[in-house]
């Protein structure tokens, strides 16, 4: 009589900042015999970390971390175990937001009005090899298009929050104070705004920060 083998549970990491939604993300998805979470973590500078030490076959990721954006740690992770599938979950679904995710690697994108039950089929779907995006975003990131803005415009854009001078904002990205002002005034068209605050705003209300 041949023994019946019982295959190991998929591995899961989860990043998420609210205490709550990360235990009841743990208790939900252990209750399905084929997930285990064997890593919570709370900010975005601790995931890559988190990711190395558990080598997990799917991470769970929010965007709104502290220290660090979910966004910006996903080609990291993937450079450091390319064998995890991210799939973000988010409150904030916007169609630049999932473009960036999808670009840099993610397998799933979510948000967190939809039922648990979904992101366990995510889990399963994206470590055998598939891809899940929320179809209603999936729609309007089509028809929205791509961000009209540049990696350096973004970077501007970013580091002129709270009203940083031009001279602190060249200093901090290493540019002239002429170069900063071009990138800013070249944000400002492209977003049809008025001024650098308003440019920032509008980029993030999009997803394009």
């Amino acid at each position: 009589m041949n023994a019946t083998t019982v295959r190991p549970p998929t591995t899961v990491v989860i990043a998420e900042d609210q205490t709550m939604m990360r235990s009841a993300l743990t208790g939900l998805l252990g209750l399905e015999a084929d997930l285990l979470v064997v890593g919570e973590v709370e900010r975005g500078d601790q995931v890559v970390e988190a990711v190395t030490l558990h080598r997990p076959d799917a991470l769970i990721l929010d965007i709104e971390l502290p220290r660090r954006s979910g966004l910006d740690v996903i080609a990291e992770v993937l450079r450091t175990a390319p064998g995890t599938s991210v799939i973000v979950v988010t409150t904030f679904g916007r169609a630049g937001y999932l473009r960036r995710a999808m670009d840099a690697g993610a397998r799933g994108f979510l948000v967190k009005d939809d039922p648990v039950e979904s992101l366990a089929t995510a889990i399963r779907t994206v470590v055998a090899g598939g891809t899940v995006v929320d179809p209603a975003l999936a729609a309007q990131a089509l028809s929205a298009g791509p961000s009209p803005l540049t990696v350096r415009e973004r970077e501007v854009l970013a580091a002129s929050d709270g009203g940083a001078p031009i001279a602190e904002m060249a200093d901090v990205l290493h540019l002239s104070s002429s170069t900063v002002r071009n990138y800013l005034s070249s944000a400002i068209r492209k977003t049809a705004t008025r001024n650098r605050a308003e440019a920032l705003r509008a980029a993030r209300e999009e997803g394009w920060l």
